[in-house]
């Protein structure tokens, strides 16, 4: 129980974290209202996107099904990741799996409290316009899989049950 416990715990300061930084910049910075603000420019700036989609807006659409279709495979995911992770004892491999875990309900806490996920850190760099962003909960999938991949060959399987 204690990797659980472990992982639901860093699962929550990730999300808490991703849903205090969405309520300071979209709403008491009014991004939503600007759309852009200067942040450390010209590196990273606050630009607001209401994605409907997965990353970068894939299959974005204003459709219920498609909204309630992507809460679910999050939550599918969010299982998943606590079922296969349940007995780790490392703490690196815990970490891991709450980064993913918090990052995806972050995510899935906007769909359901906005209808699309609430991105807005936006990183250009040299003259290069990016127009895409994104946000913290998208940063701790990123890392949560990142370490998870790294540390395939070492463990083979996380449980061998």
């Amino acid at each position: 129980m204690i990797p659980v416990k472990n992982i639901l715990i860093i699962a929550l300061f990730v999300f808490m974290l991703d849903q205090l930084t969405k309520l300071v910049v979209v709403h008491y910075m009014d991004l939503s209202g600007l759309l852009y603000v200067k942040f450390l420019p010209p590196i990273i700036n606050f630009k607001m996107a209401w994605n409907e989609g997965i990353n970068f807006g894939l299959f974005a659409s204003r459709s219920n099904v498609v909204k309630w279709f992507l809460i679910l495979i999050a939550l599918v995911i969010c299982l998943y990741f606590l079922v296969w992770m349940r007995n780790e004892t490392r703490i690196v491999h815990q970490l891991f799996g709450g980064l993913i875990i918090g990052g995806a309900l972050g995510n899935v806490f906007d769909r359901l409290l906005y209808g699309a996920v609430a991105d807005f850190i936006n990183i250009s760099c040299c003259g290069l316009e990016n127009p895409y962003s994104f946000n913290l909960a998208d940063t701790s999938i990123f890392f949560g899989v990142f370490g998870i991949i790294l540390n395939l060959d070492k463990s083979k399987h996380l449980n061998e049950d």
